[in-house]
């Protein structure tokens, strides 16, 4: 018989499973033990969910079999019961049409499978894109003590002597192809090069990002973002992380006490210094959603404006990951930017936000530089407003091409991705590089799901000439792996009427970055004249979850979440199940 640990001070949630002498208790007790668990696990110890998002479609967290022994163990160690459960897996590389179709239905997932399961605490296994949103979502909605553990980031990719980096170079080497510049044997030997471990995109895209915004919230502990994916910190990580969350529900640590108002600045501070995705912003703007804080595409461009870039990361820079965590890491940037910071935010350990980083060391300048002079001068979203995005459009100036941010171009429009598909490449296509390119209906309800597709490729026809970057809006998202003079997120969507919708091929469109302004040069009487004009698209779907989603999804300036979903329900315990 093992020791009894600690207990808690106040009743926890699992004693009206295990706690029980009755019928139920006795149904809950036993069907437990045919899995081979001790009667004394059922002592009033605290009950850890450790939420997988294993999933071999999902191959950015493939390890994560290894990785919940870790956290099981860490779990053990603090005297707590660990029971391990799935959720939906979201794997970016292989799911159709879009993962962020699908980001809400595991967030679902989460906070209903964490309500109706005896856990007094939880930790979050998360790592591909949209699995830290889902997570940090629905258990958000649950807030019990709560901890986040990130898979980490794929060893950099090396191809003839050269570092290359997921996502980053896909765009890149997809381009040499249509230019002549790579054939399809290159391109097969580059793919196996590029992805030579366990772990999820080596760039600062999403992923990385939402890593950042894990640690930078202050729901993961220190150094959560960067530790490569084989390497074995990751696993002391995660056996420290399953040690803690039994410490923070003997505590009450629940998640509404660390995702404050000032843990969300901090993030969107945090954000800009690494030259993060644009996508975080949107996911941001949902879990804040369901914690009940006030967070608004102002606090994105009033935070983010005057922060530069720090991080000399792909797809803004020449380094990935791997050296990012070599240098450092996230604790040397928030340390770098400490004046700007909230630093008494509270963090997952216990401790402050400064606490964590006040000590970190800087052993590579060149990849995370001093805020004295940094890689880039900006690198914060930057939120355009005007006729053409009233509710507020983005753009990530790091990624950007400067010369663009200032530019007045006559609009080629594409009225969805098939219709980009079937015309883009067009020789006949009547473009050149001052024209502004238009993609319309790849919002949250157009496409549907709100798709990583506003970083179309450039025409054929252009690129072989030399040209790099053209100014390119939508509604849709871009990867965080990617870069260019990108305008997304255009709120309200096409196929909610936005004005998006209403723009012709052949209207000039003004692009001011500086005043944070995107302007069609049309009047209002003719953009009311072609509204009257506009005729809604037809439905995806007249059932299942698809029907569910278009008829609730929210816009991105509202983070995209279902309507019905924003704010929370706690966890309370539902009625007996016999």
């Amino acid at each position: 018989m093992s020791k009894k640990p600690p207990q808690s001070k106040r009743p926890l949630r699992s004693t009206q499973w295990f706690g029980r002498h009755d019928r139920d208790g006795l149904v809950h007790r036993s069907w437990m033990k045919n899995q081979g668990i001790p009667h004394d696990q059922f002592d009033g110890r605290p009950v850890i969910g450790i939420c997988n998002t294993w999933s071999q479609v999902t191959p950015c967290n493939a390890h994560f079999r290894e990785l919940a022994e870790h956290i099981r163990s860490g779990v053990l160690d603090a005297g707590g019961f660990p029971l391990e459960f799935p959720v939906m897996s979201l794997g970016e590389t292989l799911m159709r049409p879009t993962t962020m179709l699908f980001r809400n239905q595991a967030a679902m997932d989460v906070e209903e499978s964490i309500r109706a399961n005896p856990f007094d605490g939880v930790v979050l296994m998360m790592g591909c894109d949209k699995t830290t949103p889902a997570l940090l979502m629905g258990a958000a909605s649950c807030d019990l003590p709560t901890i986040g553990v990130s898979g980490g980031p794929m060893l950099n990719g090396k191809f003839r002597g050269e570092d290359i980096g997921s996502g980053t170079h896909v765009w890149k080497f997809t381009e040499m192809l249509k230019t002549g510049q790579m054939n399809e044997s290159d391109l097969i030997e580059a793919e196996s090069c590029m992805s030579r471990s366990a772990g999820h995109c080596m760039t600062m895209g999403t992923a990385s990002t939402m890593a950042s915004m894990v640690e930078a919230l202050g729901i993961g502990l220190p150094t959560n973002a960067a530790i490569p994916a084989v390497d074995s910190r990751r696993k002391v990580l995660a056996r420290m992380a399953g040690r803690r969350i039994v410490e923070m529900v003997r505590e009450d640590l629940r998640m509404s006490k660390i995702l404050t108002k000032d843990a969300f600045e901090n993030a969107i501070m945090v954000n800009g210094a690494i030259g993060g995705s644009t996508n975080a912003v949107v996911h941001l703007l949902a879990v804040a959603g369901r914690v009940g804080v006030k967070l608004s595409l102002d606090d994105w461009d009033r935070l983010g404006r005057d922060m530069p870039c720090l991080v000399n990361l792909m797809p803004s820079g020449r380094y990935l990951m791997e050296d990012f965590y070599y240098a450092g890491g996230l604790p040397v940037v928030m340390k770098e930017i400490g004046k700007y910071l909230h630093k008494n935010a509270l963090t997952a350990n216990g401790r402050t936000l400064w606490d964590n980083c006040k000590d970190a060391v800087n052993y590579n300048p060149e990849v995370i530089t001093r805020l004295r002079k940094p890689f880039k001068p900006y690198g914060g979203i930057a939120v355009l407003r005007g006729n053409l995005a009233p509710q507020g459009a983005v753009l990530k100036p790091s990624a950007a091409t400067p010369k663009l941010m200032q530019h007045k171009g006559r609009a080629v429009v594409f009225e969805d991705i098939d219709d980009l598909n079937k015309r883009i490449d067009d020789p006949a296509l009547d473009v050149d590089a001052s024209c502004v390119l238009v993609l319309k209906n790849c919002g949250p309800k157009g496409y549907p799901g709100f798709p990583e597709v506003g970083n179309f490729a450039l025409p054929a026809k252009l690129l072989k000439n030399g040209v790099t970057d053209m100014i390119r809006i939508s509604d849709a998202r871009m990867s965080g792996t990617a870069y260019g003079t990108v305008v997304l997120h255009t709120a309200p969507e096409a196929a909610a009427g936005g004005p998006l919708a209403l723009v012709r091929s052949g209207d000039i469109i003004e692009l001011d970055v500086g005043k944070r302004r995107i302007h069609l040069h049309i009047s209002d009487a003719e953009l009311a004249r072609r509204k009257k004009a506009w005729k809604a698209p037809v439905p995806h779907s007249d059932r299942g979850w698809v029907k569910l989603y278009c008829d609730t999804v929210t816009q991105a300036d509202q983070g995209v979440d279902l309507d019905f979903l924003i704010g929370h329900s706690g966890a309370k315990v539902g009625r007996e199940s016999h």
